[in-house]
């Protein structure tokens, strides 16, 4: 299986990114009730809390990674992955693959 990315959009809105490093793990957690996005993926670290969300934007996802709409149908309720780079526009993280749901 190739690996699956995503980006992580909006850390200014919670803590920043200033403290993400390559490696560290992260909660991908479903918000079907979400009133702005039906198809919203939060992002969390143990310890902080929410980060931010998987992007969902073609402005907001960086190089190959996977859009949320494109993710949601592909893990379960919850997912886990690592970050990879933490560049200016984003966190780029790539899905743990015991993560994506069994067709």
């Amino acid at each position: 299986m190739s690996e699956i990315y995503f980006t992580i959009a909006g850390t200014n809105h919670h803590h920043g990114q200033e403290f993400i490093e390559p490696d560290m793990p992260v909660k991908l957690i479903k918000e079907p009730d979400n009133e702005v996005d039906s198809e919203a993926i939060k992002v969390e670290m143990r310890g902080i809390g929410q980060i931010g969300y998987v992007a969902n934007s073609p402005y907001t996802v960086l190089g190959e990674s996977m859009s949320a709409g494109r993710l949601y149908d592909k893990i379960g309720d919850e997912a886990s992955g690592k970050v990879l780079y933490v560049l200016p526009r984003g966190v780029l993280c790539v899905l743990d693959e015991e993560s994506v749901a069994k067709e």
